[in-house]
């Protein structure tokens, strides 16, 4: 398979480079086109504003000063000559659990190639400091993956977000498919003074685990196993749409009587 991959740790990250490896080792043909930087928590924003400028690494890499989303768009927009067949975004060298795929980087780059037409994977190595040791056990889960995908694909608008525990391989208790949980709310912002004496904020850490339970993706890692959510792109609550029809009449009947 032709594999495009991508991340939001940036074009030099440890991650973003052992998953290429063992792609290639899997016997598939891989580009990249990622950011010339740490792009984490830059979610589906696109560069509207000026232009995007890429810088070519090697006859495989590309580096795009832009966001995930960008380097997706781009390289299946017009920079690579032919269409890949997938898209794989990671390894992420942190968890994109629950809540965490709004604002992630990592998924937003496997959401644009399911935007584009491709089946799409984001991965990510779930570390408790920011600092994933065994990107090996995650490329390893992104390879048997998508060697399934090859075999028995997913209906065309699912993405799978795969979070896997930061162990040896051996150490995994195996693949376990999970909803999304959530967080309980964001910590508080901590504000600061610059040296000028002007106010500065750091957004706080995300919120603790909340709805976690068995079935979902917290605790699916946290008892050994790669957790593996699909998710769709398609945001509609299916389940308001008969009440909010049920007052959009009244709010018609307040246009009327202000004519």
């Amino acid at each position: 398979m032709r594999v495009l991959v991508s991340n939001d740790d940036g074009v030099d990250a440890p991650g973003i480079r052992i998953l290429a490896e063992h792609l290639r080792a899997a016997g598939h043909e891989v580009w990249i086109a990622a950011p010339d930087r740490d792009r984490s928590g830059a979610s589906n924003s696109l560069t509207l504003d000026q232009p995007i400028r890429v810088s070519r690494v090697d006859p495989m890499t590309w580096c795009v000063f832009g966001t995930p989303t960008d380097c997706v768009h781009v390289a299946l927009s017009g920079l690579l000559e032919l269409e890949p067949d997938i898209v794989v975004s990671g390894i992420n060298s942190s968890a994109n659990l629950g809540d965490d795929v709004i604002y992630s980087g990592t998924v937003a780059a496997a959401m644009e190639g399911r935007f584009l037409g491709l089946p799409a994977i984001a991965v990510s190595c779930v570390s408790r400091d920011h600092q994933a040791r065994h990107y090996e056990t995650a490329a390893r889960a992104a390879v048997e993956i998508v060697a399934r995908l090859i075999v028995d694909p997913l209906p065309a608008d699912t993405i799978l977000n795969v979070n896997v525990p930061d162990c040896p391989w051996d150490e995994l208790a195996g693949f376990e498919v999970a909803r999304l949980g959530q967080r309980h709310r964001a910590e508080p912002c901590i504000r600061q003074t610059d040296p000028r004496g002007r106010p500065i904020w750091w957004i706080g850490p995300p919120g603790a685990e909340q709805d976690a339970g068995p079935g979902t993706d917290f605790h699916a890692v946290r008892s050994g196993h790669v957790a593996i959510s699909p998710i769709q792109v398609d945001l509609t609550r299916y389940k308001a749409l008969e009440k909010v029809a049920s007052w959009v009449g009244a709010l018609g009947e307040s246009l009327r009587s202000r004519a």
